[in-house]
């Protein structure tokens, strides 16, 4: 009876829990002022926002009640929000006014995000299923610098004049190439949940030939596959940057300093798959030869820097999922030394015995060239994975893995 007992427990506590609220979407945001500028092309001045911003998200998780984060983390003022609403989208900057709830911040309809922190809203009672649009608009208190920036195609982002929060359509509005300031959703679920947060760089972000529609990003197909299967509701959020490098900050903050808010403060975080590394092997490398004044990092420099973000994700009680690195001979980072350093990390992901591996590298590669990706999964520049080889993405995750 004793282990009978003791077994009876052992399995109840790893069962899933309901978390009191879980991420349903999620983005990393850039500091617009400090992306990267061409050679030869003049510094873009500051982009300044008013009036009302809207944008659509989708979530991956089903809930009872919503709540958004603002992200301020790279701003140098107060950001002030004079209204903010949630909605069901409608397609498009549309929204359903009979679902549309007023958000607010400890009570207050009007708030403020300090320089350099992040606020969630209060929440506010929203049926929500996974797939489903969401509409998020806020009116700014006062024309503001745009600092917390992302790019998430297909997510559309509209600014119009006034505040237009409640407004079923926009008016006069026009389309930015960024969204802005806001950075999460999370819901409340109604049983237990998994968050898996996928990281990464342009190949986990969705950067690929066909962009523009949510079947090039892995993270969302892999959603899809979880999606409506078992006990436990598994959302996936997206926490990549095109251009993202593990060990130096060019295309947003490095990945070591980006892990804690990116990935450790998603709320309800239990996995995390880590794929990041091709940009430090290749930045700086033109038609096979480095440039002068570039020194990249060794692959066990990388081996390293990834060990770190293992041990801070096990520190935390998430379950770490590293990805090997995709094929990329014929891209313009590719060289003999480049491959080489892909070819050694990916023997060392391969070898962790302390995580589990998704062999991203295996499932899209050439079989007649292991070193390029398979034709029938790239996106054309030999880097980026097309719509086909972000199925394959997400098929080469172990599901039941992501749902212990």
């Amino acid at each position: 009876m004793l282990a009978a007992f003791v077994f009876a427990f052992a399995a109840a506590g790893a069962q899933a829990t309901t978390p009191a609220w879980a991420a349903a979407w999620a983005a990393a945001p850039q500091n617009f002022d400090a992306l990267p500028q061409l050679p030869g092309v003049p510094a873009a001045p500051k982009w300044m926002v008013q009036g009302t911003v809207r944008q659509q998200l989708t979530v991956g998780l089903d809930g009872s009640q919503v709540r958004v984060r603002f992200s301020n983390r790279f701003g140098q003022r107060p950001l002030r929000i004079a209204a903010a609403t949630v909605a069901l989208g409608t397609g498009g900057d549309g929204l359903s006014p009979r679902s549309l709830q007023p958000l607010a911040l400890g009570g207050q309809d009007a708030f403020e995000v300090p320089p350099g922190q992040e606020r969630w809203t209060d929440g506010v009672a929203l049926d929500v299923r996974a797939g489903q649009q969401l509409v998020v608009s806020f009116a700014l208190a006062d024309a503001v610098p745009a600092t917390a920036v992302h790019h998430l195609p297909p997510q559309g982002s509209w600014v119009g004049p006034g505040d237009q929060t409640r407004a079923a359509q926009m008016g006069h509005a026009s389309r930015p190439p960024w969204n802005l300031f806001v950075t999460g959703v999370d819901v409340k679920p109604r049983g237990p949940a998994n968050v898996v947060v996928a990281f990464g760089d342009s190949i986990t972000e969705g950067s690929g030939a066909e962009a523009g529609a949510d079947a090039a990003r892995y993270p969302q197909r892999l959603g899809e596959r979880l999606r409506g299967e078992g006990r436990t509701a598994v959302s996936v959020v997206n926490a990549g940057i095109g251009g993202n490098r593990l060990l130096a900050d060019v295309s947003g903050p490095s990945g070591l300093s980006r892990f804690a808010p990116d990935v450790l403060a998603q709320s309800g975080a239990t996995h995390v798959i880590v794929l990041i590394g091709i940009n430090d092997i290749g930045f700086g490398t033109f038609q096979g030869k480095l440039l002068p004044g570039f020194n990249p990092p060794t692959a066990e420099a990388l081996a390293a820097g990834l060990q770190q973000l293992i041990g801070k994700a096990r520190a935390r009680g998430l379950k770490v999922l590293l990805g090997t690195l995709l094929p990329f001979e014929g891209a313009g980072y590719w060289s003999e030394a480049n491959e080489a350093k892909r070819e050694a990390l990916n023997r060392w992901i391969r070898g962790r015995q302390d995580v589990s591996v998704i062999d991203f590298d295996a499932a899209l590669r050439d079989p007649a060239s292991p070193r390029r990706l398979d034709p029938r999964y790239d996106g054309g520049d030999h880097l980026h994975p097309n719509a086909a080889g972000a199925a394959a993405m997400a098929r080469a995750a172990d599901v039941a893995e992501l749902r212990e």
